[in-house]
């Protein structure tokens, strides 16, 4: 069985972390899920080296704060933006750590 990208788990990632601020309206709680989620990110792709995890961290960084400018600054709303950051975020880790 082949193993799942870590694409994947980075881009849901984003999405748990805001349906859970969502869903309990406790916004530090999504963020744990965030740090968590990021965290097991970045050990499943540890083989792909520091530079490159550092890399996906940084995107990752950059899609939370673009979904919230999104939702703010455009029509989109909330959950839409949170879909795009997802896959911007979902696509530079593969880019980045998945593809051999």
């Amino acid at each position: 069985m082949r193993r799942l990208p870590t694409a994947v788990p980075a881009a849901a990632t984003l999405v748990a972390g805001f349906a859970v601020a969502q869903v309990t309206g406790v916004r530090p709680l999504g963020g744990a899920v965030l740090v968590a989620g990021a965290a097991a990110c970045a050990w499943r792709a540890r083989d792909a080296g520091p530079v490159r995890v550092g890399g996906v961290l940084l995107v990752a960084a950059g899609c939370f704060v673009a979904s919230h400018v999104l939702a703010r600054e455009t029509a989109l709303g909330p959950w839409p933006s949170v879909a795009v950051a997802a896959a911007a975020l979902g696509g530079a880790t593969w880019l980045l750590v998945d593809r051999r």
